[in-house]
């Protein structure tokens, strides 16, 4: 079983609420718009996890300057404790996935998509593809949303339980 945190959206800001919460999580997920590394140096930092690092998947997004997006990959196709996942940053919605992502899901059959930029959270059943969606919202600062946002989460056995959405209420920054 592992615990997952998901978040997007952060656009360079390292918030010690963002690391409390992923002090907690087996791994962080973050579907791209980091515009800086210091939230990723910090999470791999993080003391609560074996081998001195926190797993971290991530890809870049649409505001990621080039180094960014040279170290992180446009969409990530991977297995988690028997679930296939797709994540990439612009993708869409059910009904409403771009090209890309069509392509992706054709190709891969996942059973979760991650998609951020929106930063609206949402989580739906694709019942057509047959997988859940998950958008985490934005847990940054910079953007149009009023309330930040993550995603809580465990998964074994290719099953997805104890969902939670996490509202950050206050902005505050680390160190």
């Amino acid at each position: 079983m592992k615990s997952i945190l998901l978040l997007s959206d952060t656009h360079g800001i390292v918030a010690k609420d963002i690391l409390d919460f992923a002090k907690k999580a087996d791994e962080v997920w973050h579907a791209g718009d980091w515009l800086t590394f210091d939230l990723a140096d910090e999470i791999e930092k993080l003391e609560s996890f074996p081998e001195d690092k926190k797993p971290l998947r991530a890809v870049y997004g649409n505001v990621d300057n080039p180094i960014i997006k040279k170290t992180f990959k446009e969409y990530l196709v991977f297995e988690c404790e028997g679930l296939r996942v797709l994540m990439i940053h612009i993708g869409g919605y059910p009904g409403k996935y771009n090209a890309l992502t069509k392509q992706l899901i054709a190709r891969y059959r996942p059973k979760l998509v991650i998609c951020g930029h929106s930063h609206i959270l949402k989580i739906i059943r694709d019942t057509k593809n047959q997988h859940l969606h998950m958008n985490p919202g934005a847990a940054g600062t910079h953007g149009f949303h009023k309330v930040r946002t993550m995603i809580r989460f465990k998964i074994e056995n290719g099953r997805i339980f104890d969902v939670e959405v996490i509202e950050l209420k206050s902005p505050t920054l680390a160190g």
